[in-house]
């Protein structure tokens, strides 16, 4: 189909920014990435001088605390493989700048992030100079994405909140065609609440009237705040907790499954994501585009939908960097040594996920786990989870201010049974576990943590694994 991207390695193209973007990029951190506090009157200022370009956009719009980037990126690559220009907006990236901000299978180029990021800017200075409040970063970035976006004339635009969702600068939208909550657990507490139903109420703040909403989310607490919120809102409601699959095959490069959706029976549907919580993903991304289809607001042939599910992958989650077998697959027991798998597991739920997967997996095997994290989530329920897959860790930390020392998470971890070196620099820490899962027999070198940790990483090790195989 038109217009499709596969994403065989989405970061492999990846290179440093150029001076032009990198003085973009300079401009926008130049914002305190949130504000004092979330809500929109900054936002709908600073569109309101823009013209309010997102009037004029087809929204699918996605929340939730874990999966949202990978529903996002299944309902983009259908929307793709049907022939629409496609605009997606996500946060955060992974190793470029540019990825957070992508249309029609490309990436916005430097030039156009400069261009547009000083028209944006342009207003904040009419702002600031009538005396409104300065926008925060993730406002100026929302903003030049919706503007992109318009004057890209993308047919439909696959986004995704930031933090949380009623306070949220994407929340300005205020007819998507679809809003989809994803599963829902603890992040992000002190500015979301901390009950699963304080957050959820959070999310569900995306909820729009008339609007269909589709949710994952499968805490039952989670859910009565989505079903109140869609009621209040004449929303139809749909929760795919419940619907029904059968999973056909599996490997460490996707999924082959059968699922039945309102009667509707797909079989022989293929996922290139890793992870069963993936296939739930894709249901509720299938969800969302039968509803739409239905509706008549989009025209989505099945050998789409399947050629989309197919494409879409998502850097740095179960990614796995070094596979080389003869099939071109790893099926169980046929993985080379080490395999190197990057997940930006950072929060409890993340974490339980990967602990799930990699039990999946690598049940019998030898794991050797890089992890760095920020200081502020919540490091002991998630190293938990870490040292139920392992024993064996090189501690590192992420660059970023908010990060936990590598001693610090070291003591932190040692406290619950695992065996840490610690090594701050990060690409020390990539060598030094590189070598020992050589010397000591490690079948599996596992990165999780911080996504800041695993967008560094992810171009370290490529450049380690390359030079090893020459």
């Amino acid at each position: 189909m038109a217009g499709v991207k596969v994403y065989e390695d989405l970061g492999k193209a990846a290179a440093a920014a150029s001076e032009v973007a990198a003085g973009a990029i300079t401009k926008i951190h130049a914002f305190g990435k949130f504000g004092s506090i979330l809500g929109l009157e900054r936002m709908n200022v600073l569109l309101e001088l823009l013209g309010n370009p997102q009037e004029d956009l087809k929204v699918l719009h996605v929340a939730g605390t874990n999966g949202k980037g990978s529903i996002c990126r299944y309902l983009y690559c259908a929307l793709q493989a049907a022939g629409y220009k496609t605009g997606l907006y996500i946060s955060p990236y992974i190793e470029v700048f540019n990825e957070r901000i992508e249309a029609g299978g490309s990436y916005i180029s430097d030039e156009d992030l400069a261009a547009y990021t000083d028209r944006v800017l342009e207003k904040v200075k009419v702002m600031e100079a009538s005396g409104q409040q300065s926008p925060t970063e993730f406002e100026v970035i929302t903003a030049v994405a919706f503007l992109y976006f318009k004057e890209q004339n993308c047919d439909y635009v696959v986004l995704e909140v930031g933090l949380g969702g009623r306070g949220d600068s994407t929340n300005v939208c205020k007819e998507p065609l679809i809003s989809v909550i994803a599963s829902i657990s603890f992040d992000h507490m002190d500015r979301l609440g901390n009950t699963l139903a304080e957050i959820a109420a959070e999310k569900a703040g995306i909820i729009k009237d008339g609007c269909p909403v589709v949710t994952s989310c499968e805490s039952e607490e989670a859910l009565e705040v989505i079903r109140a919120a869609a009621e209040e809102h004449q929303s139809m409601y749909t929760g795919t907790r419940h619907v029904p699959y059968t999973i056909k095959k599996e490997s460490l490069t996707g999924y082959t499954f059968d699922v039945d959706f309102q009667g509707v029976e797909f079989h022989d549907l293929e996922i290139s994501m890793t992870g069963e919580h993936q296939i739930k993903n894709a249901v509720a991304a299938l969800a969302a585009l039968c509803i739409l289809e239905e509706r008549g607001d989009i025209n989505l042939p099945r050998t789409a939908l399947y050629e989309g599910f197919k494409a879409a992958k998502q850097p740095g989650r179960l990614e796995v960097l070094a596979v080389e077998t003869l099939a071109g697959e790893v099926q169980h027991g046929d993985e080379v040594k080490p395999l190197v798998i990057l997940d930006g597991a950072h929060n409890q739920d993340g974490a339980r996920v990967l602990k799930k997967a990699m039990e999946a997996f690598f049940k019998e095997k030898k794991i050797l786990m890089v992890t760095g994290m920020l200081a502020d989530k919540d490091v002991e329920a998630v190293t938990g989870y870490f040292a139920q897959i392992t024993k064996h860790f090189v501690v590192t930390e992420p660059d970023n201010p908010r990060k936990m020392t590598a001693q610090a998470l070291a003591e932190q971890m040692e406290k619950q049974g695992a065996c840490c070196s610690a090594e701050a620099d990060l690409e020390k820490a990539c060598k030094t576990a590189l070598q020992r899962a050589d010397q000591e027999g490690f079948d599996v070198v596992l990165f999780a943590g911080s996504l800041y940790l695993i967008g560094a990483a992810r171009g370290i090790l490529r450049h380690l694994l390359e030079e090893k195989r020459k």
